[in-house]
């Protein structure tokens, strides 16, 4: 005990075992949803469920114990919201087309270039060069594309002939979405800081108990275009496959990241991938480090976060352990603030998290329940699939990350119209990567524009470029 007191200076903290031990277990449970609503996630790209649950699980304990053990802060770390989202919606799903090995190898890059970036000069740089404002909108912009997603997911939010409109809202699976997004918003505004697992928890149950206790109710007989009937269940359901499942989907998912090599770099937007994984891991990382570091009385005199270099590489490690594991970039977590709140100091409490995310392995035969139900086929033959259990924690969060928007200069035209279009575009073309990549393009043009062009880093123009002649390539 003696040593653990030392090596993680609970004494110059003014912190103890105890206290450290009760805010490790808090912010585990504020970030806990995590589990559930990656592997739900990711797992719609192809990659098995069981898989993205334990490499979710192993990168996020490997990640926080190196973060209290290497860095010292209470900070944890997990697969981050809003780079998941681009993984399964932009790089799989979207425009890029690529398959989900080729995207984990895109993730890997993208940490290895992190690392390096974390120990060289460049990381002083690359965040000069950037304006603060472009920085909260692309955040802020993310939180209205997950909240878009999390309300498709629920099925609230469907395709139609004017491309988006209302979903079928007496619909027992969406009505389930529903009452989980009212629960969560509802003991968010009282400021319970465990609102998102404690909804996803309850949304399963009452998912679960009412597919148990009325079955014939809520099920639905479904026909496919060659004319045969299966029987859809549409509540949320227990699939007893237990521990042997998950060792099956390790099997199928670690490792894959480096058979994507060939189709990653063969692919024309290769830059765009690999710069929005980097951009949006690295800032989001250096927020939430700024964030709570504030909060934790951890910033020296110059403004500097103790450990942030130690930080950053730590995260970077993380990234790359996801990777290989079969995860999107891992990433600092806000939640972490909760931990804080309850006094922890040191990175013990991050310890702490990381071998709860371990023993959390041992839970994965429930995870069942939160997969997505099948809701009908489509004109393919494929399920349509909604995710009532975990669509309420990317409405949540989501709502949460718009908050940036309050630190944007809206008096400065230069700052303001790129935001807005990297937020729109975002949204409108189903891809975070394009929206960076117009604010970019705009940002220097609107400068010049202005005769404000030494305002401008010579980085940012590169980077406008770069966008620019990725854009006529794709278009050629």
């Amino acid at each position: 005990m003696e040593f653990i007191k030392d090596f993680f200076k609970f004494d110059e903290r003014g912190t103890d075992l105890s206290t450290e031990l009760i805010a490790g277990i808090t912010t585990f449970l504020a970030m806990a949803y995590i589990l559930p609503v990656n592997s739900t996630m990711l797992s719609a790209t192809g990659i098995p469920f069981a898989g993205v649950f334990f490499a979710t699980a192993v990168a996020a304990a490997v990640a926080s114990i190196l973060m209290g053990i290497l860095a010292n802060i209470p900070v944890a770390l997990a697969p981050g919201m809003g780079l998941n989202a681009f993984f399964t919606y932009t790089l799989v799903w979207g425009a890029a087309g690529l398959s989900w090995q080729a995207a984990l190898a895109a993730v890997f890059v993208s940490g290895v270039l992190f690392f390096i970036i974390s120990i060289s000069g460049l990381r002083k740089i690359v965040i000069n060069a950037i304006p603060t404002g472009l920085k909260y909108a692309v955040g802020a912009g993310i939180g209205f594309f997950i909240t878009f997603i999390g309300l498709q997911n629920a099925g609230i939010i469907v395709g139609g002939p004017t491309l988006v409109e209302l979903g079928d809202l007496s619909h027992p699976t969406v009505l389930l979405g529903i009452f989980g997004i009212f629960l969560v918003i509802i003991l968010h505004a009282m400021g319970n800081r465990f609102s998102l697992i404690i909804s996803i928890f309850v949304t399963a149950i009452v998912g679960l108990l009412l597919g148990l206790i009325f079955p014939e109710a809520f099920t639905i007989v479904a026909e496919k275009s060659t004319g045969e009937e299966v029987d859809l269940l549409l509540m949320p359901a227990y699939n007893a496959e237990g521990l042997e499942g998950l060792w099956t989907g390790i099997k199928a998912t670690v490792g894959q990241a480096f058979t994507g090599f060939g189709e990653l770099f063969s692919n024309p937007g290769v830059f765009g991938i690999i710069f929005t994984l980097l951009f949006v891991d690295f800032f989001d990382t250096a927020g939430t480090l700024m964030a709570v570091g504030n909060e934790a009385g951890l910033v020296d005199e110059d403004g500097e976060l103790i450990g942030s270099e130690n930080a950053l590489l730590v995260d970077s490690i993380g990234t790359v352990t996801g990777a290989v594991l079969g995860t999107s970039n891992v990433t600092s977590y806000i939640e972490s603030a909760t931990g804080i709140e309850q006094g922890a100091r040191s990175g013990f409490s991050s310890v702490v998290v990381g071998v709860l995310f371990l023993l959390s392995l041992l839970v994965y035969p429930l995870l069942s329940i939160v997969n997505g139900v099948a809701v009908g086929f489509d004109a393919f033959d494929g399920f349509i699939v909604y995710s009532p259990v975990t669509a309420m924690a990317l409405v949540l969060v989501g709502a949460l990350m718009v908050r940036q928007f309050k630190d944007i200069d809206w008096t400065d035209k230069a700052i303001v119209i790129p935001s807005f279009l990297t937020v729109i575009f975002m949204i409108l073309t189903y891809s975070i990567a394009t929206g960076i990549a117009i604010g970019f393009i705009f940002y220097p043009i609107i400068m010049l524009a202005q005769k404000r062009y030494r305002e401008v880093n010579p980085v940012m123009y590169v980077l406008g470029i770069l966008f620019l002649i990725n854009f006529v390539i794709t278009a050629i």
